[in-house]
């Protein structure tokens, strides 16, 4: 969006001493913000001192040409770029606070307005109307904070398309800040032209945009480049009426050195330029952080001293109208007459009119003021419709031509948020498709479709494909079919196995469901791996009794133990059940004698549990 034509510019109230409000009473806006006099004035908004009284701050308040907020896909892209700009948060940068709608009312018809940052001063453009050609110092310590501004746009994926002196904004304390991010680009990309903004915004075009309205961070590079020109020479490259040929030199001729107007410059200077102006964007610093550095390293290598920002001038008394000059008065009939015939009219400051006698009557000086501004508004009607038309036709040319078409953009290795961004400011429309990548980080873009620089029509569905890291194992709930677990983790990326030596008993999951999976849930492997599936077999079945042994056939009658020591005939007797009775009362009886009698004697029958009795000696 081109900025708003006038003495002040968006956010800056440094008008505001020499505009004047609209007589309006006050508005408030959601019920938050309240509408003040006007700062500025343009083709496509109004600028309005405002106030924020919940947080009770001072604001500026642009409010869109209500012809435009009438436009469906203006609106859309409005919001769109609003957002992104709240997201930039940096100190030369002015401050999105807020957006909203305007209903009809005091202020006119339905619009769009958005709540910024109110900046106590005004534009680079004041600064180079009251001053012409800054010093090298004091171009490069305005510029570079220009460039740290558009860097930390140019990190989060978005571009300004409108870099210009009348978007630079300086406050009375020395501060730079850039204005207007990504609403040009609202109009843009919705189709509303204005000739203003046409008048004010090509000689700062880059050919790229000229040609084909692709625009990334090199762009702006383009544009800062030619603006550091302007404030180097005192006026921009290249100026005409017709802005199709300024816009026809931006592609075909290389912007010429600065030294060339403003002798003594170092060639580093001119060099410094024509990088940042170099008509193939692959031959400029990539962003606005290099050509910052570019431009710090020769401000090092020059010994620049380190001097003020420029201040914006004061405002000037207010104007009370157009300045005109001097009109001959009329002439009465009692005018004198001088011998040869003529009358002389009053001196003004064309000198002395000379008006042949019997000629018609001068006209007066309200008659002649009358006419003079009935012309400049004819002359300034039929300017507007040259321009208009000359615009039409050569939009409708770029449209035919190559303007339905745009390049996909070199997104692969971004993060999603960054890509999908860079896709829209493409006006192409992202779609994200998630998919496991063993080389790729979570959350970055692996693929595109269709791929990178390749020609599509605007407002085209393309697809980023975005990594979610290694393959997870899915969840597997206890129970689950094998079948659905099996598909689950082929969706994973993964291979299922299945195997009859992986099941388990289990009372609570039915024989042939999947109990878990071997890794478990959420181990991350390489694509591919296999998983196991643990499946049940069912209950575990109760033990069966042991069966019990027969015992082995004894012998019924009683062993032979006759000549045994008496501890080896009682442990075999005891072992075949039968009860022993030692008797040593034979004279001479040992404890540790033998056996020399038993009873009953060997071979008789007997029962487990009868009483041997044997006589040890």
């Amino acid at each position: 969006m081109s900025a708003p034509s006038g003495p002040a510019q968006p956010g800056t109230p440094g008008g505001a001493g020499r505009m004047v409000a609209d007589g309006s009473a006050p508005a408030l806006l959601d019920g938050r913000y309240r509408i003040g006099p006007v700062l500025a004035r343009g083709g496509m908004s109004t600028v309005y001192h405002g106030t924020d009284t919940r947080l009770e701050r001072a604001v500026a308040i642009k409010v869109m040409d209500p012809r435009m907020a009438g436009d469906q896909a203006f609106r859309t892209r409005f919001d769109r770029e609003a957002r992104l700009a709240a997201r930039i948060d940096h100190p030369s940068v002015v401050a999105v606070y807020d957006r909203g709608t305007v209903p009809a009312g005091p202020l006119g018809e339905p619009s769009l307005f958005v709540v910024m940052e109110l900046v106590d001063g005004g534009t680079l453009r004041d600064v180079l109307r009251a001053r012409g050609a800054l010093g090298l110092p004091a171009a490069v310590q305005t510029l570079e904070p220009v460039l740290a501004g558009l860097a930390r746009a140019h990190r989060l994926g978005m571009v300004h398309r409108d870099v210009k002196p009348e978007n630079v904004l300086i406050a009375s304390s020395g501060e730079v800040k850039v204005a207007d991010f990504g609403l040009l680009t609202a109009a843009a990309e919705a189709g509303v032209s204005h000739a203003g903004m046409i008048l004010g915004t090509m000689a700062y075009l880059s050919p790229e945009q000229v040609v084909s309205g692709r625009a990334d961070g090199r762009s702006d590079v383009y544009a800062a480049g030619v603006v550091l020109y302007e404030m180097l020479t005192g006026q921009p490259p290249y100026t005409a009426d017709n802005p199709l040929s300024v816009a026809y030199r931006h592609v075909n001729e290389d912007v010429p050195p600065p030294s060339a107007t403003v002798p003594g410059l170092p060639p580093e200077v001119d060099e410094l330029v024509a990088r940042a102006t170099a008509r193939d964007p692959e031959d400029r610093p990539v962003d606005a952080e290099h050509l910052r550095r570019e431009l710090l390293a020769v401000a090092d290598r020059l010994g620049l001293p380190r001097t003020g920002v420029p201040r914006p001038p004061g405002p000037p008394p207010p104007d009370d109208g157009a300045t005109l000059p001097a009109a001959p008065r009329r002439v009465h009939a009692d005018a004198a007459v001088r011998p040869s015939g003529t009358r002389v009219a009053p001196r003004g400051v064309h000198g002395t009119a000379v008006t042949p006698a019997g000629e018609p009557e001068a006209l007066s000086r309200a008659d002649l003021r009358s006419q003079r501004r009935r012309g400049r508004r004819v002359f300034a009607l039929w300017m507007v419709l040259l321009v208009l038309l000359a615009a039409l036709a050569g939009t409708g040319a770029w449209w035919l031509g190559s303007g339905r078409w745009t390049t996909m953009p070199v997104v692969t290795g971004m993060d999603r948020d960054r890509a999908t961004a860079l896709v829209a400011e493409s006006d192409l429309a992202p779609s994200v498709t998630e998919r496991a990548d063993d080389e790729v980080a979570p959350d970055v873009v692996a693929e595109v479709d269709p791929a990178a620089e390749t020609r599509v029509l605007r407002g085209s569905t393309v697809t980023l494909i975005v990594s979610t890291g290694r393959p997870t194992v899915p969840e597997a709930p206890a129970g689950s079919s094998v079948a659905d677990v099996e598909e689950a983790v082929r969706q994973a990326g993964l291979t299922p196995v299945r195997s009859t030596t992986a099941e388990e008993f289990s009372s609570d999951v039915p024989a042939g469901a999947v109990i878990r999976t071997d890794p478990p849930a959420g181990t991350r492997l390489p694509g591919g791996s296999a998983v196991t599936l643990v499946t049940s077999s069912g209950a575990k079945p109760a033990p069966t009794p042991p069966t019990p042994e027969p015992e082995p056939d004894r012998p019924s009658g009683v062993p032979f133990v006759i000549g045994m020591s008496a501890d080896e005939a009682e442990e075999l007797l005891e072992s075949k059940d039968f009860d022993v009775d030692i008797d040593r009362s034979f004279p001479f009886g040992r404890r540790d004698g033998r056996v020399v009698g038993q009873d009953p004697d060997s071979g008789s029958d007997a029962e487990p549990g009868d009483t041997i009795t044997l006589t040890v000696l």
